[in-house]
């Protein structure tokens, strides 16, 4: 159970998040921490490496050593660890296109219209769904070279958490550039993938899987996935962060069509945000469920276990949850008879 808050203090730190943020953002938006790393950087250095004047890097500097994303030694700044796992480009676990991408270029920015979502005013929303915002192509480029970056981690951890020996097929439905299906292709040799999303995003993931070098095994369909017919008899049916986007009465009419697409026998796999069963956490997927409010009117949070019963409706069989990424998202295995 969260532990309640007991002083002002404490509401301040979540008031003012908003322009830590923004500091993590302009640091990732001038290359700042790829500057100093692997060793130390002097302030008139990193000036000179930015092209930003001393006065207004100063300031800055004081914000990132302040929230211990860079370290002040005596002779310059290093990165934290974190810092130079994470936010350095070219590093093994870099991530720091997720965030600029997009929880900087998009999601802090249609953040402020979750009033409207909450007052149920779609004049007021951000855009007119999921599908409204990557209907531009440049935002559909931008969220999705972000998506990818944020989905390689979990997409690893996927592979390695669900077994798919023997799988000769799998539908990765609203899969995006492909992270997922990539991922899975390359520990299985003989799994063969298809990706459907949204025709601006699937360009994108077109340029994704050929530069991995799956474009003969990963087909890739242009469409919505809540009108689009759906390939069938698929061994795995994969849908990644896709119940969380769409209206909720939109949920039972994409589980109909995953339990069509399978094949008997056939496995599917749900990957997103979910809440702990007490509904008492964890914050991060709470505040993502809350994001989607900005975009329509109608979405709705979940815990894997109010899932269940829409799934065994359907004739779901062996219906398993656990964890995927640490308190952020879930997964839910289910077989079709």
């Amino acid at each position: 159970m969260p532990e309640p808050l007991t002083h002002v203090r404490q509401i301040s730190h979540i008031a003012y998040g908003f322009m830590a943020s923004q500091a993590l953002f302009a640091a990732l938006n001038i290359g700042l921490f790829g500057h100093i790393s692997n060793g130390k950087r002097t302030l008139e250095s990193l000036c000179a490496l930015t092209g930003i004047a001393e006065h207004r890097l100063k300031t800055l500097m004081a914000v990132l050593v302040s929230l211990g994303l860079v370290v002040r030694e005596k002779d310059g700044f290093t990165n934290a660890p974190a810092t130079e796992r994470y936010l350095v480009p070219g590093a093994h676990a870099y991530f720091g296109d997720y965030y600029r991408f997009q929880i900087d270029r998009q999601i802090y920015h249609y953040m402020p219209h979750v009033h409207a979502g909450l007052a149920g005013d779609p004049g007021g929303l951000a855009h007119e769904s999921m599908g409204g915002l990557l209907a531009d192509p440049r935002n559909a480029r931008d969220f999705s070279k972000a998506q990818h970056a944020g989905s390689l981690g979990p997409a690893k951890l996927m592979a390695e958490q669900i077994d798919l020996s023997g799988a000769e097929t799998l539908l990765d439905v609203a899969g995006g550039t492909g992270a997922y299906s990539i991922t899975f292709c390359e520990k299985y040799p003989a799994l063969r993938a298809t990706i459907l999303d949204f025709p601006s995003v699937i360009e994108v993931a077109r340029e994704y899987v050929t530069n991995a070098g799956m474009a003969g095994r990963i087909g890739l369909i242009g469409g919505d996935a809540t009108k689009t017919a759906w390939p069938e008899q698929q061994t795995v049916v994969l849908m990644s962060y896709l119940l969380s986007a769409v209206g909720g009465g939109q949920i039972p009419a994409l589980l109909d069509s995953a339990w069509k697409a399978l094949a008997p026998g056939g496995r599917l796999i749900i990957h997103d945000f979910m809440l702990h069963e007490d509904r008492e956490g964890p914050l991060s997927a709470a505040l993502f469920f809350l994001s989607y409010l900005a975009l329509r009117t109608d979405p709705i949070s979940f815990t894997a276990g109010e899932l269940t019963p829409l799934l065994s409706a359907r004739g779901f069989t062996h219906i398993s949850s656990g964890e995927m990424i640490p308190e952020i998202t879930g997964f839910i295995l289910a077989q079709k008879v």
